[in-house]
């Protein structure tokens, strides 16, 4: 199976208005649950964030809260200890940017490019990605679990793309561009709900007849 068999078909089978499935009421709390689910699901995540962003929408308020606050809202997420600590350093920074007391919270412009982005504590190369591809429509690919598993699934990268960068770099080379900013999307909802880790949902994929992977069901 292809990329471009797999992206002209499955795209019809998700929801393309959702850009992400968490919860988030700006710039800043979309940032800050993609900090939270590193490792974590999106549901767990969901469950604590919009208790959360009622009291702490931005990085003031954030501050404002404190770590300790912020502990007790998300201590049921794994690695909460060292992921208060990322927020509670990433608000401090964008204290110094404008718009820091708005509720709707925007990046400014210079955060549109991955390099500067990255350079805000908390945020790596994966969160980046996922940021710039869902609030501002950038063809970048997050790769989480469910890309990095399935790129591998579907003999897209080999053994030795054993990184979320590698798998990315190889994707970009072998996923034709004009599907490069759905890429992400796609891949997360039909790897979350159908091509699952532990029981496919191999009989309603829409690719279940040309796919190759060593453990369809169907």
């Amino acid at each position: 199976m292809t990329p471009e068999q797999y992206f002209k078909a499955v795209p019809k089978t998700v929801d393309m208005n959702i850009r992400s499935e968490l919860y988030s009421t700006n710039e800043f709390t979309f940032a800050v649950a993609v900090i939270l689910s590193a490792q974590a699901t999106d549901k767990k995540v969901n469950e604590v964030t919009p208790a959360l962003f009622r009291v702490a929408p931005t990085p003031a308020k954030m501050l404002a809260l404190g770590e300790d606050g912020l502990k007790e809202y998300i201590r049921v997420i794994s690695f909460f200890n060292n992921k208060a600590r990322s927020i509670m350093r990433l608000s401090a920074q964008l204290m110094n940017e404008d718009g820091a007391n708005e509720t709707d919270y925007k990046f400014p412009k210079k955060y549109h490019d991955r390099e500067q982005l990255m350079k805000l504590p908390g945020i790596g190369q994966k969160t980046a990605n996922v940021i710039m591809n869902v609030m501002w429509g950038m063809p970048n690919i997050g790769v989480d679990t469910h890309v990095f598993r399935n790129a591998h699934r579907y003999g897209w990268v080999g053994v030795d793309a054993n990184t979320p960068e590698k798998v990315e770099e190889k994707l970009l080379q072998i996923i034709p561009k004009k599907y490069h900013a759905m890429v992400n999307h796609v891949m997360v909802l039909h790897g979350r709900y159908t091509c699952k880790a532990l029981r496919p949902q191999c009989a309603s994929c829409p690719v279940v007849g040309i796919c190759t992977a060593h453990d369809k069901t169907a």
